[in-house]
């Protein structure tokens, strides 16, 4: 009985064995049937033998390929979307070339602009104040010294007009000048009948000289032949207005005793007004003497002022690295008021040699004081005499002048840019979806637009948009990324820190190290996006800056102590008094480009190794640098959005243990 049990308990183990078989082999065709189908959704290319299993769908991050899941999300490191991936054909292309099939153009949604030869319009904008026109102003001083017994103007903001009576003035001395001149009329008259030549010529001289005398005191030449005509002298002189304008200063009052010289009143013309732009020292390229600019005042909300630059400032201010421009605005109405807020515009056009150019100015005569002076052919200033010049002799002459062709400019936004170098990707010529990595020398940016000395041709497509998602997919498929070195070209070795030092004391390279330490605090509160943390730390910056002492430095570091520590001053200030943390982190970015010489110069106490660090994707891909004690890249521009985006450029300073 026992023997026919396990009998059958042994033959259903054999049934429920073989259906176990059945099952994973059927289970098994199910699941390569669904991968196949999943290896047709649109992707990007992964070489099989960097998947796990061929057909297995990886998904991965376009700015860190290094990145692989076996599931959608967003990528640990910079936060972006990862992208899917799926086994490639295994099509040999060149080092620099990948193809996409349509469904990997659509999953990394590329876009391509053809190269363009054109001009290209730059818009530069200005900040500042409207001022006095210094040319327009005129001091009224005693001509003089007396007594003033009546101020016709008694109080500012009078209106003025030429030749209008300001100031009377009792004057003994005035007395006495007036006698003399009478006198020498006298004596003119009694020696008409004398035969002695040489006598009539003195006195003539002597009348002449004590007119000249008069008129150097403020008479007029009808005041002067009124005293000979009438034979009466009078004690007291009045002062006339020598201009029209705005009474803007009172310095005297009635019963006051005045020296020769000494000032009363201060009368400005505001028919010209001047505007005292800021401008900083990137956008100087574009901006040139008698450019035409236009300005709006919070005053008056839609109206547009204009006016043409006179001048630029040949200094740059240390502490806002800004340079000042001044434009000459027409102010007939007097609604500009001095210190008055402006913001301005000013609309530049740059040929291919880099010029910039106004074609309103060409064949133009211009004077090279007064830039609002303007004329068909050579003359004179009209208000200082002096010679025009040329518009070609100053920089502004039409494309037509001299046979200046269009640049070729690219979007912004096709160009990766690391370090020196900037890349393209292109699409090859006659093949859809085969894309070329490509190094070009890029001038300078015009808006959004960059201006493309070399690597490209008129009419090319350039990637504008999914141009990381290439780069990305040419890792994946074990070729270098284009925004590093390629292997073919010796690579430039990274600077160390073999510059000579700049010789100091002890204590001061200490102070040093304290003012590091609170740099670093102040980078590591923005890369944790603690606004509040920075505003803490940079107060925490600026009195370790207090504490670095002078003492003991010689006549080479003393200087170049000195103008950092005005400057670091001034930028970790503004770092504290910033409203939003997207301010802070541009002052930041100034604080460390002064900073960065500095370490440079004197290097440390020896508490800290000093890396200069290099986000080019900073401030809108214009690029940043800031300063690290170690390798670990924390993006102090970006935070949590982009973390690690940076490499290290420059090693600043390394201690020796």
């Amino acid at each position: 009985m026992t023997r026919g049990i396990l009998k059958f308990l042994a033959g259903v183990a054999k049934w429920v064995f073989f259906l176990i078989i059945l099952a994973a082999v059927f289970w098994g065709g199910y699941t390569f049937r669904g991968s196949v189908n999943s290896s047709e959704t649109p992707s990007a290319v992964l070489p099989t033998d960097q998947t796990g299993h061929e057909g297995e769908t990886i998904w991965t991050c376009a700015m860190h390929p290094q990145i692989r899941q076996n599931k959608p999300g967003r990528c640990p490191i910079c936060g972006m979307e990862l992208i899917q991936l799926r086994a490639s054909s295994g099509k040999e292309l060149p080092l620099r070339q990948v193809q996409l099939t349509d469904s990997d153009i659509m999953a990394a949604r590329v876009e391509t602009t053809a190269v363009e030869q054109r001009f290209v319009p730059i818009e530069v904008k200005l900040f500042g104040k409207v001022s006095f026109d210094e040319t327009r102003v005129a001091k009224i001083s005693a001509w003089i010294p007396g007594r003033i017994d009546r101020l016709f103007v008694d109080y500012t903001g009078i209106t003025v007009h030429k030749g209008d009576h300001l100031v009377s003035i009792y004057s003994p001395d005035l007395l006495a000048a007036q006698a003399e001149l009478l006198s020498a009329k006298k004596s003119l008259a009694e020696l008409e009948k004398s035969d002695v030549q040489i006598i009539r010529e003195t006195a003539v001289t002597m009348i002449e000289a004590a007119r000249t005398k008069l008129r150097r005191w403020g008479l007029s030449d009808e005041q002067v032949k009124q005293i000979e005509d009438s034979g009466v002298t009078t004690d007291h002189l009045t002062i006339f207005s020598p201009i029209t304008g705005i009474v803007i200063d009172k310095m005297a009052f009635e019963g006051a005793y005045v020296e020769t010289g000494m000032p009363i009143y201060t009368v400005a013309d505001m028919s010209v007004v001047w505007a005292k732009l800021d401008a900083y020292e990137s956008d100087l390229g574009w901006l040139r003497y008698g450019q035409q600019v236009e300005f709006t005042a919070d005053a008056y909300p839609g109206e547009t002022f204009s006016g043409r630059i006179s001048f630029i400032a040949p200094v740059l201010d240390p502490e806002t690295r800004t340079v000042k421009v001044r434009v000459n605005v027409s102010n007939a109405d007097g609604r500009l008021k001095p210190d008055m807020f402006v913001r301005a515009m000013v609309m530049s056009r740059v040929s291919e040699s880099g010029k910039v150019m106004d074609p309103s100015l060409a064949g133009k005569w211009i004077s090279p004081m007064h830039p609002e002076v303007i004329k068909d052919g050579p003359g004179f200033c009209d208000i200082c005499g002096m010679p025009l010049v040329s518009a070609e002799s100053l920089g502004y002459v039409s494309a037509d002048a001299i046979g200046e062709v269009p640049p070729l400019v690219i979007p912004v936004s096709a160009a990766l840019i690391t370090g020196k170098r900037a890349v393209v990707y292109v699409e090859v010529g006659g093949k859809h979806g085969l894309y070329e990595g490509r190094e070009v020398i890029l001038g300078p940016r015009a808006g959004d637009f960059f201006i493309v000395l070399s690597g490209l041709v008129k009419g090319e497509m350039v990637v504008t948009r999914g141009n990381f998602e290439i780069d990305s997919v040419l890792q994946l498929n074990a070729k270098p990324s284009m925004m590093n070195v390629p292997p073919d070209s010796t690579p430039t070795p990274a600077p160390t820190a073999t510059n000579k030092r700049i010789a100091a004391p002890a204590e001061f390279l200490a102070a040093l190290d304290g003012v590091l330490a609170e740099y670093f605090a102040l980078t590591e509160a923005f890369a944790s996006d603690d606004f509040a943390g920075a505003g803490t730390a940079a107060g925490n910056l600026s009195a370790a800056l207090s504490k670095v002492s002078m003492d003991g430095l010689d006549g080479t570091a003393m200087p170049k102590w000195m103008s950092a520590a005005d400057q670091l001053a001034k930028l970790t200030a503004a770092v504290s008094s910033a409203k939003e943390i997207e301010e802070a982190r541009g002052n930041l970015a100034l604080l460390s480009d002064v900073l960065a010489p500095v370490i440079g110069s004197f290097g440390g106490g020896g508490k800290y190794a000093v890396y200069r660090m290099h986000c080019p994707m900073a401030f809108n891909n214009r690029g940043a640098d800031w300063l690290a004690k170690d390798l670990t890249v924390r993006n102090p521009y970006f935070g949590a959005a982009m973390l690690s985006c940076g490499d290290k450029v420059e090693d600043l300073f390394v201690p020796v243990r």
